[in-house]
């Protein structure tokens, strides 16, 4: 059964980064950030981590806990916690149950390879303990600034799904009718004229049989004499045989 907004958030006991015990339910009355992270000090899990610790001193003015999740042992959270210097708790979900129920355990591809990952997801959990909103697939730049607008009040949660992706599907769509308009009707319209010739040439020349194919250039060159015949006058064809014996003639009278 997939998550949705207004549901009760799965609860869990997991260890943080100093093998505490730290259970969901019991944080009741406060609002809870609940992020899954792929694995502790990599690239985007440390610019997100970041993102989180510059970012506490607000989520603290609006009484909201931060907890991150991975199948990371006790042992490396506990590093990243430090190396990192971060105000909130890692959780170590090795058995990945956690992970599970929160629908974050997706088979993912690189390079042609599948294998089966944590999905980048973060979800804002209400005071009553129902899930408020839902970001899945989460790009890192700008994530957190959109969950403390949304904490408070100054952005709405987009239903089950991530509000940053949303927009920016929105705006993709205006852009490709754009693109689409631009595109010159000469193109098509050459594309057209270009075709359309070359059919008709093959089928003229499918209908007709090969002799007359043969014969084409004759004809054309035949044409072309007799037009140039017929365009001179008649009487310069015929005054030029004239002309040229009576030449002749004065020569041989003289």
């Amino acid at each position: 059964m997939t998550l949705k907004i207004g549901d009760y958030a799965p609860d869990f006991t997991l260890p943080n980064q100093n093998g505490e015990h730290i259970t969901l339910s019991s944080l009741r009355g406060q609002k809870v950030v609940l992020y899954f992270y792929p694995k502790a000090d990599t690239p985007g899990c440390t610019t997100e981590a970041c993102d989180f610790r510059e970012a506490m001193p607000r989520f603290d003015n609006l009484d909201a806990v931060v907890l991150g999740v991975s199948k990371d042992e006790v042992g490396a959270q506990k590093k990243f916690s430090d190396k990192y210097n971060l105000p909130f708790d890692l959780l170590s979900d090795m058995g990945q149950n956690t992970v599970e129920a929160y629908e974050a355990w997706v088979e993912k591809s690189m390079y042609g390879r599948t294998y089966m990952g944590i999905d980048r997801s973060t979800f804002l959990i209400d005071a009553s303990g129902k899930i408020a909103a839902i970001w899945r697939s989460v790009s890192v730049p700008g994530h957190v600034a959109e969950i403390s607008q949304i904490l408070s009040g100054k952005s709405v949660a987009n239903n089950n799904a991530q509000p940053a992706l949303k927009k920016t599907a929105s705006k993709a769509k205006p852009l490709a009718k754009k693109s689409a308009a631009k595109k010159p009707a000469a193109k098509k319209a050459v594309a057209k004229a270009a075709k359309k010739p070359a059919k008709k040439i093959v089928k003229k020349l499918a209908k007709k049989p090969a002799k007359k194919i043969a014969k084409k250039p004759l004809k054309k060159i035949v044409k072309k004499a007799i037009k140039k015949i017929v365009k001179k006058p008649i009487k310069k064809v015929v005054k030029k045989p004239a002309k040229k014996l009576a030449k002749k003639a004065k020569r041989k009278a003289a």
